[in-house]
């Protein structure tokens, strides 16, 4: 399986890699690096993660990484995870 950013996940991280990045470049290149590395063992493992809470699919998940949702979709018929979205749980 290969791994798809949608619009809405590009943009949203963008935003919050800027915010961190006030903190200092570093720690949004580091937080980007931790992230990935756990996005890129999804396909191993895609059902690891719990169903999601904000879709009625069982094929949606949520993986949480230090308070941020990440949503992604399994599409097995396309054989790729597809990152819906990346935000933080007071956001919604």
């Amino acid at each position: 399986m290969h791994i798809v950013k949608d619009k809405n996940f590009e943009k949203n991280l963008k935003n919050i890699l800027r915010f961190i990045a006030l903190d200092g470049k570093s720690k949004a290149k580091s937080f980007n690096n931790s992230l990935f590395e756990k996005i890129y063992n999804i396909p191993y493992m895609p059902y690891k993660y719990r169903k999601s809470f904000y879709y009625d699919s069982g094929d949606i998940r949520d993986l949480i990484y230090k308070g941020y949702t990440i949503p992604y979709f399994i599409d097995k018929d396309n054989n790729k995870i597809v990152l819906l979205d990346i935000f933080k749980w007071s956001y919604r």
